[in-house]
């Protein structure tokens, strides 16, 4: 295996684990931000408030874009796998 092709490998990892999160992360921060707002205009600042809904959030994102996170993480593992013969040369 090159350098080149590790670098690759390695970048190519890198973006999927962006593409995976990515859902997860951006409900989780819209979710935080809008707790913030109605924290900040109501005056409440119980902690568990800021926690709760970032957490169900980010279930509900799973349990929406789960297989979507799974089909891109099995065609990506298929890929690596079929190109594996070419990087033992």
């Amino acid at each position: 295996m090159s350098g080149d092709m590790a670098i690759q490998i390695g970048r190519d990892a890198l973006l999927m684990v962006m593409l995976v999160s990515a859902p997860m992360l951006g409900l989780g921060l819209t979710v935080g931000i809008l707790v913030s707002i109605f924290q900040a205009t109501t005056q409440i600042q119980e902690q568990t408030l800021a926690f709760i809904p970032k957490i169900i959030a980010v279930f509900v994102a799973i349990l929406i874009f789960g297989p979507w996170m799974l089909s891109i993480l099995v065609t990506y593992t298929r890929e690596i796998f079929i190109s594996l013969p070419h990087m033992i040369h």
